[in-house]
């Protein structure tokens, strides 16, 4: 027989559990700098056309008048070797910066949590044994050595960049969500399920998967920054955005050319990189609290 539990009470459960779990968020004042971080690099990301002092400067531009001028109160960043206000460059790179984390990440985690699910529900046969090595392949290469190995044969482009991280990167995923589920496959609850005669999907996706959110949001959270560190890795190098795209890879690349005289060229764009990367590492590590079993 089933027994269904009073809506009212299941919705106080839930509200009380975010609440613990909130409490524990905030209690790290680093994870609450991190969120901060994330708020106003998102907020950059969406509003970047219309909070850009030179919207203009994003694209193709040029004014050699204002070439290389240092920051003053016209442009706070400065401007780089063809005029163009680094600081509404910089705000446009986020656009895409934020844009290749979302599509990569949604490209990636799919396959790899499902595969992870499966073989370690199906731990110890055929499944596990095909998906973990081919999964082991994948790892055994750096993943920024098989992006550029993979950007280098391909026409260099945003789209191709996406699609370089996007195939080395699912299986890290597929590694952890297979050591989740392989450990949860012996609880209690998951035994109960095949005792009843649920279905095999059934166990796997409403019994394991809700038990391994808190892994996936930890590791997608810290992703997000490895993901734009690594595309802007491969336009520093020339194989990822192509000028003249605001990207922050290809600002930086750009502005080394002219080091050390005019620094503020591939400085600010460096320093946008790595705020986005502790901010969502910041975050990151408080997610990781949030759902620990034991208040510090």
């Amino acid at each position: 027989m089933k027994i269904k539990l009073p809506q009212k009470l299941v919705s106080s459960a839930l509200l009380e559990s975010a609440r613990l779990r909130w409490f524990k968020f905030r209690k790290n004042l680093l994870s609450v700098v991190g969120l901060l971080i994330v708020i106003g690099v998102i907020l950059i990301a969406l509003l970047g056309p219309y909070i850009a002092p030179y919207p203009e400067h994003a694209g193709f531009y040029m004014n050699l008048q204002e070439s290389s001028m240092p920051p003053s109160l016209e442009h706070l960043f400065g401007t780089d070797d063809f005029g163009r206000d680094i600081l509404s460059r910089v705000i446009f790179g986020f656009q895409y910066s934020m844009l290749m984390a979302v599509v990569i990440l949604l490209l990636v985690i799919p396959p790899g949590v499902v595969l992870g699910l499966i073989a370690g529900y199906y731990r110890e046969t055929w499944v596990d044994q095909v998906v973990m090595r081919v999964s082991d392949i994948f790892i055994a290469v750096p993943p920024l050595v098989l992006a550029l190995a993979i950007c280098s044969v391909l026409t260099p482009s945003v789209f191709n960049a996406m699609m370089a991280v996007s195939l080395m990167w699912w299986p890290w995923y597929s590694r952890l969500t297979y050591s989740v589920a392989s450990a949860l496959k012996n609880e209690y609850f998951v035994q109960a399920s095949e005792t009843i005669g649920a279905s095999s999907l059934h166990i796997i996706f409403r019994e394991i998967l809700p038990n391994c959110w808190g892994p996936l949001l930890t590791k997608i959270t810290l992703d997000v920054g490895w993901v734009i560190l690594i595309g802007a890795a491969l336009s520093f190098v020339g194989l990822g955005a192509q000028p003249p795209t605001a990207d922050l890879g290809t600002m930086v690349a750009e502005g080394g050319k002219f080091m050390p005289e005019s620094w503020w060229i591939s400085l600010f764009p460096a320093l946008a990189i790595a705020t986005i990367i502790l901010g969502f590492n910041l975050l990151g590590d408080g997610i990781r609290d949030m759902f620990t079993e034991e208040v510090r």
